[in-house]
């Protein structure tokens, strides 16, 4: 998603990358980035601070998260589902897992 981030990004603009740390990113288009000047923003995203009024938003519904949901599955299926979201396969966004 990066890469396409980088790629569709318009001469001098920004690529912002809001969210949580997840290890290192291997394979980005670097020399197209430096060569349209793109600028990089990234951040953890304040969960904490925000948690409670997104919850009271969703609650009331305001707010509906569901539309990232992809997959619904048990538990016991949960290794499977891992790699399917791991590899990107089945268009999977999100798994809830029921116990």
């Amino acid at each position: 998603m990066l890469r396409e981030a980088i790629m569709c990004c318009r001469k001098f603009g920004t690529v912002s990358i809001p969210g949580v740390y997840v290890g290192a990113v291997d394979k980005l288009p670097m020399g197209p980035a430096m060569n349209k000047g793109l600028t990089f923003r990234m951040g953890q995203t304040p969960v904490q601070r925000y948690q409670q009024q997104l919850l009271a938003k969703i609650e009331v519904g305001e707010i509906d998260p569901s539309f990232v949901i992809t997959h619904r599955l048990p538990l016991d299926q949960g290794p499977a589902a891992y790699r399917t979201f791991r590899d990107k396969q089945d268009g999977c966004i999100k798994v809830v897992l029921r116990p």
